[in-house]
Order: C-alpha cells, then structure tokens, then sequence
C-alpha cells in the first residue's frame, strides 16, 4: 500500500486485536513541548462499533472526568469509524499512567448519574445521548483491561 500522511490510514485495520491502547506518535513543538497521541480502541474494527448515542455520551464523561486525573491532556475524540477514541496529552510519556489514567475515567463512567453537559446549550446534538449506553462500553472496556497493552 501506499504510504498514507494519516498515521492510522497506515496501520492495517485487519491484523490488530481491539481492545487495545496504542502510542501512534509523538510530535515536537518548537519550543520543545512533545505532544502524545494515543489510539484507545474499544471495538474490532470493521467488525464491531460503538452505537452513536453511547459513544456520544462516553465522550463527554470521557471529556470531563480525564482531566480530574491526569492535568496535561489536550484531547480525547471519537473516531468517525465509531471504534475508539484518541487521545493527546503534552510532555508526559507515560504508557502506564495513561493506563492508569483512562481505568479511572472508565470507572467515573460506571458511576455517573447524568452526562454532562446533555443539553442544548452546551452540546449540539444534545438529544443525541444514553448515559447507560455509555455505562455498557466502558463496562465491556474494563472487563478487558488486561488485553489493552496488545495491539496485534
């Protein structure tokens, strides 16, 4: 195959083992922060997906409650295949502490009561949501926490 500029159009979607969480690559900034991408797959790809209204709300407890757990993280979003997120934090190389780090968000999902920001002033699809939806990822992803650090 030709070499792609996406990172992800270069991992051959066929051969990994979902659940898995990968490093995909570290970019350099110009005054020397390093920025740490992070493929969190939940669902095998082209085989398994994340229904919309679920992963919709995942993202915002996702969102929400990573950042009560690890200070340095710019991003955690979906995937348009509806397969995993991915995840940027800056100057912290620490597999483990991602690790680590995406469990407790995981369980602060199991033991939510809403979603937040599930209205129409903060989301723009706010109809769009189903906190127990969310709950059964996060469960199915826990369960398998010990398969996450393989990716083939």
């Amino acid at each position: 195959m030709k070499k792609m500029n996406v990172e992800s159009f270069n991992l051959d979607h066929t051969k990994v083992k979902a659940p898995y969480i990968r490093l995909v690559g570290v970019t350099e900034g110009v005054n020397g922060d390093k920025v740490y991408k992070y493929d969190i797959r939940f669902k095998q790809p082209n085989k398994e997906h994340m229904e919309m209204a679920g992963l919709h709300s995942i993202e915002h407890l996702m969102a929400e409650n990573i950042r009560n757990h690890m200070d340095n993280v710019l991003d955690i979003s979906p995937m348009g295949c509806q397969t995993g997120f991915y995840l940027s934090i800056i100057n912290n190389d620490s597999y483990d502490e991602v690790l680590v780090t995406l469990e407790k968000t995981l369980q602060d999902v199991l033991a939510a009561n809403e979603v937040p920001a599930c209205n129409e002033v903060q989301c723009g699809w706010a109809a769009n949501h189903s906190l127990e939806g969310a709950k059964e990822i996060a469960k199915e992803m826990l369960a398998r926490k010990d398969e996450w650090k393989e990716v083939f």
